[in-house]
Parts: C-alpha cells; structure tokens; sequence
C-alpha cells in the first residue's frame, strides 16, 4: 500500500518525476498490511502553473437521437456515426435532459456485444468514459434489463439501473482508461441476467489532463468510479465548468457534523479538483477523532484494490494557532501519519489499496494540533485490470475482410477475441500472451461480397469455413498461411481459377471447393497430394476428370 501527500502549490510534474511516481508502487505490495514509510510520501512546492481555464474536448453522444442537439453548453451528436447496430427508440416518459428522451436498444443477443467506436483519439492519452441510462419503460417491462458495458475488450461493469429508475433517477457510469489506438470502442453486452434489450441514453468520451490519476498503471488498469463526493455540501452536483472536465462531484453531507461554508483557495493539485469543493467541509470543532462511514455503499467481498484520494484544506489562515494536523485511517489502517492541513490545499491518494465491505475513514487529532480535523472531498475508484487485446496486425486485417462482406456479423467490432465471453461471432482465438485469431467460420451465415485478400495476412489461421453463402469473385492468394489445415468454400459464387499456391499449403488436410463458378485446370499440387480431402465436383466449370473418390 502507498499513499501520498501533494499540497495544492505543486506543479504538473516533469516527465521524469511522473514516471518515478508510477513505477514505485511496483516495488510494493499492493496488499501489505503494514503502513507505508514515510519516504514514499512526496512534498512538491514549486509555484502552479496549471491553466485556469479549460474547454471541454471530446465526444458527446445522443445515443438513438437522428439530430443534433444543444444542451449544458455543449452539442450533442447523433449517434449514427459511431455505432453500426441497433434501433433507436423514443421515450414516452416525460425528461427534463433532451439527451435522455431517446435511447438506442440492441437485441437481447446472449454473450454478443454491440460497440460504439469512437474516434479519433490522442493514443496513450487518458479519457473519462461515462454512460447515461434513463429506462423509461422502453421495453415494455417494469424494471430495466440488467446487461455488461465493455471498454476495449475489458468488462468495465456491470449496468443495473433498477434502483435508479424505481426513484425516477437516471443513473451514470464513470471511469477512466488510456487510449490504446486511435479509437476507443465502448460496448454494451447480454449477459445471463438480461432479460430484455439493453439500451444506452448518451455516451461522453472526454479528453484528461495529463496530470489525473497520473499514478495509475494505465497500460495494464483502468479506473471504475464508485464513488466521488464534495463533503458538506448539500446543493446539486458540482460539474462543468466548475469541474474543467465535467466530473461530477455528488453532495455529501451528515445532520451530526458541522458544516462550514468558506472560501478556500487550493489551486495545482495533479487531480485539478473543482476549487468550490474546498468551500464546504465536514468537520468537528473539537479535539477528537472524526469518522465518516464513506462510501456508502458496502465495496464487493472480493480481492479488489481501490484508487484513493482524499482532499483537505484548512479554513483558517495557516499559524500555530490554527494547525489542523491529524492521522487518516482507513478501516483501523494507518492511511497517512499526521497529515498538516494548511489552507494551499492537500490531496492525499493511494495508487492500489484493498478495501471490501463497509468503509470507515477515521481523522484523528495529534497532540500539537489546535483544532479538529477535516475533510473536503473524495474520490474512490476501482482499479480494473485490462484484459489482453489481440493482436493489432489481425485487428486491422479482419476489418478489411470485414469491409469486402456487404453483410458481416452485427458484432464484429471492437476487439475481436476480447472479453472472452464476447467474442466476435465465428472467431477463436488463441491463448497465451501473444493473442492470434486461429479460426474463423462464419458457415451458413447468408454472407454476400467477396472474401479479401486481406484474410491471407491472418498468419495463425487453421482453418476457414465460409460455407453455404453468397460470397463471389477470385478465390483470394492463401499460400502465406502455413498453418492452414481446413479450407470450406463450398456452396458459394466464387469464380476464376483454383490457386495453384494453395497444393504448397504444408499442413492442409481439407479442401472443399464445390457448387461455385471456378474454371480453369485443377493444379496438380492439389490431384497428387493423397493426404488431401479434395471436394471441387460437382458445380464448377473445371477442365479433366473429377479427382478419384
């Protein structure tokens, strides 16, 4: 476990000490029951010279809208652009937000996935994916489908709104990931509880400054917002602009506290926290420990690990006479050591930190202190680990076939092997750390087009079944396939001549070429191998005898 302090008067920190923060914690166990020493805990006090302004950058979608639409200052875009399946549907119910009146719905598919895909975008940049879902009975059933949002290959979350909407709230999903390539694809998947379509209201993808949660191994995680707060505040959620990038910040607050409205200014902390969640607090104005039982949601009893940062700035002019200084635990854990709280502003964050079931944050008094501790804000995210990606180069390659296909597989798109369970209808995939498609059988799947040459780049195929379809043209150049042991191409419009390349194939077993338009000779390669099942007769135009049955 490790956690550490930035005062607010710290810089965007250079490249080198960015990358020192975000590989130490490498060095520690993320489980380690002890406290953290001391050296891990960095005290930066350079002035800031972070902008105090900032426009949005990134995308806003008006998922099932067929216009655009101007609301909280920004356009929304219909979505038709970014997403290839499903129908958009209206909602009857009555909506404040214009961007909820519509959603897009996706057959209720067991264990496939339907993808925006949403792009360009800065690779290795951070973003903040966030989707909305307000049900409004568009299935015609009383209770929302429960169903799996997925982010470039990774099960994000799962979606159950059914809570929100029985209260008439809309209900968001927030986290934070690295852009891979140059689009991110964010998907909405059946699982075994969906019991009717899923659907999804908008979809924001915005651009971070590079500073946030810069501790974060976002190669190899990304963030699941649980929970992020603004204590002692009791007005609607802080947002943009007084969030730069739109987070929003819920109230919080507690009837046995005491909460005190000044204005504080904290400015540079790496996170770049809306300054208005230093203007209220809870607090105690007595010499005792402070507790607050947050978030208040009971976390899953599961090995998990949590991106922690709390916030604090004290609302008196800092002197010895006003000295908030005070230890942070964590559920009895030592999480900081004495902690002097000054009115600059102070983040306190762990990288990885394991928390399950309640959570209670205890503010104890040191003995130098003169007054009470305190507490501003919170943030709490889940660290995800990232599922592998396949490989890029077979990414790319099953596109192009998929651009030859004039009607491809609904789900084909995203990742294609990743999640596991989501895979793209026909495909499979190799295991390991080097993620390959090896298959692809899309048999009787009422295919039409042609079959790129594109395919002969798919280098770990061992088999292609593309029977039973409407495919035509030339039957592309396979010979760089060397693994290939099976080739059905049967029942189909293919034409042109059989490739001689495909007799040098050193471990093809199957060849089934009939009921197409092929003319031409036979190759020898093919008639004389006698390890070779060769299926050409009958349906083509080929000159000599059919091979020996």
């Amino acid at each position: 476990m490790d956690t550490q302090l930035i005062p607010s008067s710290s810089p965007t920190p250079p490249f080198q000490i960015l990358q020192f923060l975000s590989s130490i914690s490498q060095f520690l166990s993320p489980m380690a029951p002890n406290p953290i020493s001391p050296f891990f805990f960095f005290f930066l006090s350079f002035l800031s010279f972070f902008p105090s302004s900032h426009s949005l950058s990134g995308y806003f979608i008006d998922c099932g809208s067929t216009s655009a639409t101007t609301h909280d200052g920004r356009t929304w875009q219909p979505d038709s652009a970014f997403v290839f399946s499903g129908i958009n549907k209206n909602i009857t119910d009555p909506v404040l937000d214009p961007t909820l009146s519509t959603v897009r719905s996706f057959p209720r598919a067991l264990n496939r996935k339907f993808c925006y895909v949403v792009g360009p975008v800065f690779r290795t940049r951070r973003y903040m994916v966030r989707t909305t879902y307000y049900y409004g009975g568009v299935n015609g059933l009383h209770s929302p489908p429960v169903f799996d949002q997925i982010v470039d290959g990774t099960v994000w979350s799962v979606v159950n709104t059914t809570d929100d909407y029985d209260m008439g709230l809309t209900s968001y999903y927030e986290g934070v990931f690295e852009a891979k390539g140059k689009s991110i694809s964010v998907c909405i998947g059946s699982n075994t509880y969906t019991d009717s379509d899923p659907f999804i209201s908008a979809l924001e993808v915005v651009l971070l400054g590079q500073s946030l949660y810069n501790t974060t191994d976002f190669v190899n995680y990304g963030l699941r917002l649980v929970a992020r707060h603004n204590f002692g505040y009791s007005g609607s959620n802080l947002r943009y602009p007084d969030d730069q990038f739109d987070r929003f910040w819920q109230p919080f607050g507690s009837n046995n506290l005491n909460v005190t409205n000044r204005t504080v200014s904290a400015s540079g902390i790496w996170n770049l926290p809306p300054s208005k969640i230093f203007e209220t607090e809870l607090r105690t104005d007595k010499l005792e420990p402070l507790e607050l039982n947050w978030p208040l949601i009971s976390l899953p009893e599961a090995n998990f690990t949590y991106y922690i940062a709390l916030y604090f700035a004290n609302d008196h002019p800092s002197s010895s006479d006003n000295s908030r200084v005070f230890s942070i635990s964590l559920n009895g854990i030592t999480y900081y050591h004495d902690l002097n709280a000054t009115s600059a502003g102070h983040v306190v964050f762990a990288s990885r930190w394991p928390l399950h079931g309640p959570t209670k944050i205890t503010l104890t008094p040191s003995p130098q202190s003169k007054l009470g501790p305190l507490i501003n804000g919170g943030e709490l995210f889940h660290v995800v680990p990232l599922e592998a990606r396949t490989l890029v180069r077979d990414v790319i390659n099953l596109e192009r076939v998929k651009r030859s296909l004039k009607n491809p597989p609904t789900d084909w798109i995203g990742d294609p092997c990743f999640p596991e369970q989501y895979r793209w209808t026909g495909i499979t995939c190799s295991a390991g750390s080097r993620i390959r498609v090896i298959t692809l059988n899309l048999t009787s799947m009422d295919l039409s087009g042609s079959l790129s040459p594109s395919i002969a780049n798919l280098t770990a195929l061992s088999g292609i079944w593309l029977g039973n379809n409407s495919l035509s043209g030339p039957i592309p150049d396979l010979s760089t396939l060397k693994l290939l042991e099976k080739v059905h191409l049967e029942d189909n419009n293919f034409s042109g001549e059989i490739p001689s390349s495909l007799g040098n194939l050193p471990r093809l077993q199957e060849l089934f070429l009939y009921n197409n338009n092929l003319t031409g000779e036979v190759p020898q390669s093919l008639t004389n191998n006698e390890r070779l099942d060769l299926r050409i007769f009958p349906g083509n135009h080929l000159l000599g005898p059919p091979p020996p049955s």
